[in-house]
């Protein structure tokens, strides 16, 4: 029987030419072509979340090969990734109009998890790995290249 789970880390991924994050004008992090994430954390997520995710973002093939077909990964195209906090993942809007931010992990212990999980991810790869600032208000500009966009559950 599969568990049930109220929430699981997410990712919206994305493909990109470039990718920048700016905060009061100021440019806090970018990358050239590689991978923008945007990374909502559950308040049911452990430690294995992260690996998980983590594994999959450096090894996820959707880079063209010379045939035109998603067979690279970042990892082989030697790109760069863009992790962007993002707890708006987790918005319920099945009741009413204003979301409900219940299933994300309450901020301080968020923060926490999203700091191991970039210390982790830069740990486990050579790559350009960028971040914006974990719940500023930020400006986040890419090149949506394809497009391409995945997006990754944890727990599905």
């Amino acid at each position: 029987m599969l568990g049930v789970f109220t929430s699981a880390m997410k990712a919206v991924v994305q493909r990109v030419s470039r990718a920048s994050v700016r905060i009061d004008n100021q440019t806090v992090g970018e990358i050239a072509r590689g991978l923008l994430v945007l990374l909502g954390i559950g308040k049911d997520d452990v430690a294995a979340d992260g690996d998980w995710m983590i594994k999959k973002l450096l090894a996820l093939r959707i880079f063209p090969d010379d045939a035109k077909n998603m067979n690279r990964s970042v990892t082989d195209i030697g790109g760069g990734l863009l992790i962007v906090s993002q707890f708006t993942l987790y918005g319920d809007s099945r009741k009413g109009t204003r979301p409900s931010f219940t299933d994300a992990m309450p901020a301080a212990e968020a923060e926490q998890f999203y700091n191991s999980f970039m210390v982790k991810l830069r740990a486990d790869t050579a790559l350009k790995v960028a971040e914006g600032k974990f719940a500023a208000m930020m400006d986040v500009e890419l090149i949506n290249d394809g497009p391409v966009t995945i997006v990754l559950d944890s727990h599905a």
